[in-house]
């Protein structure tokens, strides 16, 4: 068995921050991690859209949780030298507040201290192509208790029951579609995603296709 890498680097890899240049920094970062002979103890996970696009590209690194931001390929050796390697915190990569404040964590940070991430949990947190980092994350258990212990007139009641709703623009609901659905008498029956974005600035469907896609496989 595998031991467990005593770091890891959760790099953006969602479109803006590969746009700014994400995947660069990944190659930086693979360099030295490879120089200073860190293959088996520290491991960079390319993940999803974490939020603050205009920081980009930006890491986590865990297991301290520091958020280091606005990173350029030259950063990477002192992000591994100083950090992975010795411990200590590249203060001048971390997010600078209003007041010129240093802020290590990323919910230490005013936009994000009292959000609540529901259809983005994941996002930022696991390895999109990983479905093993998904079922981690609680993923297809939903699934698995309909397929094994409920029907499908049972899934369609539950969800109508949600109340839930779709959002492009004209509310229909969810569970009714279903329900209409079944009840038709056409062969053979498609599941469609819908992942069209209106609106050209709004990343909402990219970015849980690009960070979470089991979530909506599992949906």
């Amino acid at each position: 068995m595998a031991e467990m890498e005593r770091s890891q680097v959760l790099l953006c890899a969602g479109a803006a921050c590969v746009s700014s240049g994400a995947l660069l920094v990944k190659d930086a970062l693979i360099r030295e991690i490879q120089k200073n002979g860190l293959e088996n103890e520290v491991r960079l996970v390319e993940t999803g859209c974490v939020g603050p696009c205009n920081m980009g590209p930006l890491a986590i690194i865990y297991p301290e949780g520091v958020f280091y931001q606005k990173l350029v390929p030259e950063d990477a050796r002192e992000i591994v030298e100083e950090h992975l390697l010795k411990g200590r915190v590249v203060n001048r990569l971390l997010f600078q507040g209003p007041e010129d404040e240093r802020k290590k964590f990323i919910e230490e940070i005013d936009f994000f201290q009292k959000q609540v991430k529901i259809a983005l949990r994941n996002c930022g947190f696991i390895n999109p192509l990983n479905i093993e980092e998904y079922i981690a994350r609680d993923g297809y258990l939903a699934l698995g208790k309909v397929l094994s212990s409920m029907t499908p007139e049972e899934v369609i009641e539950m969800v109508k029951k949600s109340g839930l709703r779709g959002r492009g623009g004209a509310g229909f609901p969810t569970g009714l579609k279903w329900e209409l659905t079944k009840k038709s008498q056409a062969t053979p029956k498609y599941i469609i995603c819908n992942a069209d974005e209106g609106d050209p600035g709004a990343f909402m469907d990219r970015s849980i296709l690009e960070g979470d896609p089991h979530s909506v496989l599992e949906a």
